[in-house]
């Protein structure tokens, strides 16, 4: 399961994408140089049970690491994959 990022100005997503068919998305905003807001989350049928969403949300944990941001999960999914996983806390936005 390959995950791919792509960013437009201050709006960005995680994707994962099967033979040209996009079958999870998290969304994300750019809030000043220090902040994303992810404001939802989206998986396909075809991937439940897998943990997409979940590898979604931790690429997301890999991006802030890698460039010092902070994450405040606006979508429920995400937040409760924040509240679940306590090691990812380090890049919650307090």
């Amino acid at each position: 399961m390959t995950i791919k990022q792509i960013e437009h100005g201050a709006k960005g997503a995680f994707l994962i994408e099967e033979n040209n068919e996009r079958l999870a998305e998290m969304t994300y905003s750019r809030a000043g140089d220090s902040l994303i807001i992810i404001d939802h989350t989206e998986v396909s049928d075809k991937l439940r049970g897998q943990g997409a969403g979940k590898k979604l949300v931790l690429a997301a944990v890999e991006y802030a690491r890698k460039n010092n941001l902070k994450i405040l999960p606006l979508c429920p999914f995400a937040k409760a994959t924040f509240d679940r996983t306590p090691e990812i806390h380090d890049v919650l936005n307090a």
